[in-house]
């Protein structure tokens, strides 16, 4: 059988995953969904959407099968349809800051302070945070920590942070983090333990980029 297919027709598959990705919202979608499978209810509350909006959204990724989704009861789930889809996104995302100058700038603004991010290589800090030196702790949602999260990290969602300063030992640095160098949640815990007297920075790493920089993930 003799198929009718053209260069054209290749590029306009290839296409379809570009169109997926015209949109801030819908890669703000896949960046959440890389913390690990939500309902469009959470997207929408986390991408600050309405429902409506959000299910339009996550249909254009369904349908370039970027997620996939399930039905439990009344709530549809969606995930990624794979690690790759996570890693497309870094990717996109490394080329945009690379060559856009106002991305930069952007970026270096919301790290204006030099004493907010730590110093630490990947393994200098999985060295010191498996020895007990410093202090990981993971200030996205609980559900997204029991997703993946970086080893030896404690799990002290951005909310209860402050209910929760009793539970760091005394005279051990802090080092937080969230989904990533656009999350500001790890910003907004770091302002919180200095203004309690806690030696606190930030990694601009996320689960994504752990993962990416071939070091382990646990579950």
């Amino acid at each position: 059988m003799k198929l009718n297919v053209t260069k054209s027709s290749l590029y306009e598959h290839v296409s379809r995953i570009g169109k997926a990705l015209s949109s801030p919202k819908r890669l703000e979608l896949i960046e959440l969904l890389a913390q690990g499978e939500k309902t469009v209810e959470t997207l929408a509350q986390q991408a600050r959407m309405d429902v409506r909006l959000a299910s339009a959204h996550l249909k254009a990724l369904r349908e370039a099968r970027l997620v996939e989704s399930r039905r439990e009861g009344k709530f549809i789930h969606y995930s990624l349809s794979g690690q790759d889809v996570a890693e497309l996104w870094l990717n996109v995302r490394d080329v945009a800051e690379a060559h856009l100058l106002e991305l930069r700038l952007a970026l270096e603004q919301m790290s204006a302070a030099p004493d907010v991010l730590s110093p630490e290589s990947r393994e200098s800090l999985l060295a010191k945070a498996r020895s007990g030196d410093i202090v990981v702790i993971d200030v996205r949602p609980e559900a997204e920590y029991e997703a993946g999260h970086l080893p030896f990290a404690r799990s002290m969602p951005l909310g209860e942070l402050e209910k929760r300063l009793a539970e760091l030992p005394v005279g051990k640095a802090v080092v937080a983090y969230c989904r990533g160098p656009f999350c500001v949640m790890s910003d907004e815990a770091v302002q919180l333990l200095k203004k309690r007297g806690i030696t606190a920075h930030k990694i601009t790493d996320g689960v994504t980029e752990w993962q990416a920089g071939g070091l382990p993930i646990e579950r």
